[in-house]
């Protein structure tokens, strides 16, 4: 892997981000920190332009382009946030944005990439499909492909989230953060390390989909194999930008339910008054199942998104 970028690069990385993303808030709570025996600290990505952190991540991408390429366009594969968040970037600077998306794509979705004014090309629902059809795209067109997470632009620009977060609150024992394809928790993580070293990394991960945990125990990238959970945006495996990072830096990953991660949906939504999506909630039905672990300690957890089917809700 290429050199990292040191804690200069990361400031200057974040200030390059700041005229087009929005700092998020944090928010507290003592009714749910008395219910976990700690002091939580979240990071609400719900709030963030096009409704995810994803948005950090394309737009860091999109600014690092060469301006050939820029002309020529960008192309991704993605069901869901780096989805929209990618034709957003785009849009910023003007440059044309495909997004290969399975044929059972959710409707709101599939709108909100539209909205952005990005062009979507249907494939399979197998993620080989969209990848070959991405290939397809890059041979017809010479757009640059960014992917969804396995993209060290995409990561540094996941690292702005923790700069927020550690200026934003107290010193941190710990953050938690969701585990899909690893863009997020390396940035996380990255950031942490500059700014707050002394503070443990710890990913969340549903049970159903727990590809991450088995290949920090293996020692190597476990595929993921037919996931079956509603955090959606946590199907997708590890790259091999993402595994080195998570594996020097993440102290464990914690596994989740299905039942865990609604009943942690329900509650950000009853106590903090917000809508967070499966994904976005996986971080802190971590926490809520481990809760003696972290007792009396400073804890931050990413609500990674907000995106969400209503009609899909189970509560």
């Amino acid at each position: 892997m290429a050199n990292l970028p040191d804690k200069d690069q990361l400031l200057k990385i974040a200030e390059h981000l700041k005229p087009f993303i929005h700092r998020t808030p944090v928010f507290t709570s003592s009714s749910l920190n008395k219910l976990a025996g700690c002091r939580l600290y979240f990071k609400c990505e719900s709030f963030q332009k096009t409704g995810s952190f994803k948005l950090r991540g394309a737009m860091n991408a999109i600014l690092n382009l060469r301006n050939d390429a820029v002309e020529k366009g960008v192309v991704t594969h993605s069901s869901g946030n780096f989805a929209a968040a990618l034709a957003y970037a785009a849009s910023r600077i003007g440059a044309k944005a495909a997004i290969v998306m399975p044929e059972n794509v959710i409707p709101s979705k599939r709108d909100a990439v539209l909205s952005y004014g990005a062009n979507i090309i249907y494939s399979g629902n197998n993620p080989l499909d969209r990848e070959k059809k991405c290939e397809q795209v890059i041979s017809e067109t010479g757009s640059s492909f960014i992917h969804p997470s396995n993209d060290i632009n995409v990561i540094l620009g996941h690292s702005s989230c923790a700069i927020e977060l550690i200026s934003d609150s107290e010193t941190l024992d710990a953050v938690i953060a969701p585990v899909g394809g690893g863009g997020l928790i390396s940035g996380i993580a990255l950031g942490f390390k500059h700014f707050s070293p002394r503070t443990q990394i710890i990913g969340g991960e549903p049970l159903n989909a727990d590809d991450a945990y088995q290949s920090l125990k293996a020692g190597k990238i476990i595929p993921q194999i037919d996931p079956k959970t509603i955090a959606d945006g946590l199907r997708t495996s590890l790259g091999d930008v993402t595994f080195p990072i998570i594996k020097d830096h993440l102290s464990e990953i914690i596994r989740v339910s299905e039942d865990d991660i609604i009943n942690a949906m329900k509650l950000i939504w009853e106590r903090l008054k917000i809508v967070a999506e499966p994904s976005g909630a996986v971080a802190f039905a971590a926490l809520l199942n481990n809760s003696s672990v972290f007792n009396n300690k400073k804890i931050g957890i990413i609500i990674s998104g907000g995106n969400i089917d209503t009609s899909a809700l189970s509560f």
